[in-house]
């Protein structure tokens, strides 16, 4: 079975967790397990989020005179590369003498995509009023919006319409027996001119809507989105809260979530099942074998009794 997983933030780095190296490593080696326990009985193509890693790279680099502020496009393939390292090196730890790649990929996006006419992704440093004021005179393109008491920058979160290396993706996918980590952050963004060239756009691309054109055009039986939670449930925190076991699209869409985060992963799981995918999950990193098995996480199927089910 060919299963698309996406490592969602706080699958691979916890909330409030500081961002050292070590620490990350050991995120990333707990996350390997997970993944290589996968591995080892089905063919996976992993993505990863890299927002915290961004923000950091952007941080140090906002405060060397000498470096600048980097393309966001730049920063991506940085922690593409720096995770996708991490990932791979662990992976092979785990699966001695298997076939592991890390590639780089870049996301199509439109250029005029409604998206950028309404910038609200925040990424990057807190600044106070007096920071704000002072980097938006060094960086007059940049937009600033509040957060609270801060200001963060804000960019376009444009959907993604093509993974330029799906051709290639395919070719390795093919073999059956090669593990691919690819689609860091949801790749990095990129548009074509009106003679076809490519060019860098800054922009963010939601990861969960990226790894479902790429388990779209990989044909992929699976995808499975991992993050903190166990399954989605229905009135979260509340008495009367429920863990769902399985749904059609229908029925998932027609819930309400607090959460925003929430509302890509729902769309991205309809989609995919939609289009042709056996199923769609989303649950715990450390539960991935309960999740195929069907102990745990969520099911999103075309043909649940019901529409909707529940765990007791």
């Amino acid at each position: 079975m060919l299963v698309v997983m996406a490592l969602g933030a706080n699958a691979i780095h916890p909330r409030g967790e500081p961002l050292d190296m070590l620490v990350q490593r050991e995120y990333i080696r707990a996350a390997a397990r997970s993944v290589a326990s996968v591995a080892k009985q089905h063919q996976v193509v992993l993505t990863h989020s890299n927002g915290p890693q961004v923000g950091l790279l952007s941080l140090v680099n906002e405060g060397n005179e000498d470096v600048g502020s980097s393309l966001l496009g730049v920063l991506g393939a940085q922690t593409h590369s720096m995770l996708g390292f991490m990932l791979e090196q662990e992976l092979r730890n785990e699966m001695p003498g298997r076939k592991v790649c890390t590639i780089t990929t870049q996301t199509i996006v439109d250029s005029d995509d409604p998206a950028f006419k309404k910038p609200s992704q925040m990424v990057g440093s807190a600044y106070t009023f007096e920071e704000a004021q002072a980097v938006q005179s060094a960086n007059p393109f940049w937009q600033l919006q509040q957060d609270g008491n801060y200001f963060r920058r804000v960019v376009a979160s444009p959907s993604p319409r093509e993974i330029l290396e799906l051709p290639s993706l395919r070719h390795i996918v093919s073999s059956g027996d090669i593990t691919v980590i690819c689609g860091g952050g949801g790749g990095i963004p990129v548009r074509r001119d009106c003679e076809g060239k490519l060019h860098g756009i800054e922009a963010v691309i939601d990861q969960d809507r990226a790894t479902q054109v790429l388990a779209e055009g990989l044909e992929a039986d699976a995808l499975i989105l991992l993050t903190e939670t166990e399954a989605i449930t229905t009135n979260a925190g509340q008495p009367d809260s429920r863990m769902i076991r399985e749904c059609t699209p229908q029925a998932l869409e027609a819930l309400t979530f607090a959460d925003i985060s929430m509302t890509p992963k729902v769309e991205s799981l309809c989609h995919f099942v939609r289009a042709g995918g056996k199923f769609g999950a989303i649950g715990a990193l450390d539960s991935v074998q309960d999740i195929l098995a069907g102990r745990s996480g969520t099911f999103v199927k075309v043909d649940v009794s019901d529409g909707i089910t529940y765990y007791d």
